[in-house]
């Protein structure tokens, strides 16, 4: 079951160089229960993405625009009280990139993680940080984390404290912006882990960030390939993990390190283009190894090849 569809989503920001296109027609659907993962490189506007769903935009943003519905309810069109009031963290929540920089480092980590409780649920500050030794329960934290300021807590409980903050209003469903970033192997393991426990246990529905492909392998039930700014490829994680089509996606694969096999490992040559000027035609032409002259004057289209939308003048 369909629970957020996202259609046309559009957002650019407004620089001193000019108007930067962050996002740039993207649409996909989320069904309950499941994760997608959104994957590509640095800079290609998937922090964006999540950043819009939450109408968390800076105030250089030069337009935004397109259409997100959740049950039916449009989320664009709904006044921004109504929508801090109803929707924000009650459910859609997030889990910014970096947790070290989402904490003030000169207040304690329960009471930050209480605050949605105290803002928006309303509660008491007895009663929030009661539920916050809860939840801190839930995603493996000591009871005693909540007194602690955030520089007493390693990368990977701060991580932690993240989730349950995120946590706190029972959301449908959770954005995770790079949740393992900075952190080493083992702690990656764990944070994984958590989250496959929390999904299962409470039936969250996810969009998963990261630039590692690897990763979501391990959590994603589809998976939507971002290069500069568009959706170059999106479909069951399965089929776009083992038979990609767009070039790039194969380069990404390409790249990936492997326990088996004696394939040598790829590089993608080049670097991602300037979004306030990007290539005419396919975005990616300037580093594709099967690039024509049609990629090179004309936008490209998407199309549907084996189950998965690719978007890739191969197909067209």
């Amino acid at each position: 079951m369909v629970l957020l569809r996202v259609e046309e989503l559009r957002l650019d920001y407004m620089t001193v160089r000019g108007i930067l296109h962050a996002v740039d027609s993207v649409s996909f659907t989320l069904n309950r229960g499941e994760t997608l993962g959104i994957v590509g490189e640095s800079g290609c506007g998937k922090t964006s993405i999540g950043l819009a769903l939450m109408r968390l935009l800076p105030e250089n943003t030069h337009s935004f625009d397109g259409r997100v519905t959740m049950n039916g309810l449009s989320l664009l069109d709904m006044p921004m009280g109504r929508f801090v009031h109803e929707i924000r963290w009650r459910r859609i929540s997030m889990v910014f990139q970096g947790a070290m920089n989402s904490f003030n480092p000169v207040l304690r980590v329960g009471f930050q993680v209480a605050e949605p409780l105290i803002v928006i649920g309303g509660m008491d500050r007895g009663r929030a940080l009661a539920e916050v030794v809860k939840l801190f329960g839930l995603v493996g934290l000591p009871a005693d984390a909540a007194r602690k300021y955030p520089h007493e807590l390693s990368g990977g409980m701060k991580q932690r404290a993240m989730l349950a903050m995120a946590l706190t209003l029972n959301p449908e469903v959770v954005i995770l912006d790079e949740p393992t970033s900075a952190l080493d192997v083992s702690i990656q393991t764990q944070i994984m882990n958590l989250l496959k426990k929390l999904k299962k246990e409470l039936g969250l529905s996810m969009i998963f960030i990261t630039h590692d492909i690897t990763l979501s392998s391990d959590i994603c039930e589809s998976i939507a390939v971002m290069y500069a700014g568009e959706f170059v490829e999106v479909g069951p994680a399965d089929v776009v993990l083992t038979s990609p089509k767009h070039p790039y996606t194969q380069k990404l694969l390409a790249a990936t390190p492997r326990l088996r096999g004696s394939s040598r490992l790829e590089f993608i040559p080049g670097s991602p283009p300037d979004l306030v000027n990007p290539p005419k035609g396919c975005r990616f032409h300037p580093r594709c190894p099967f690039v024509f002259n049609r990629c090179r004057l004309e936008k490209t289209i998407v199309s549907r090849r084996d189950g998965v939308d690719v978007r890739c003048w191969l197909y067209g």
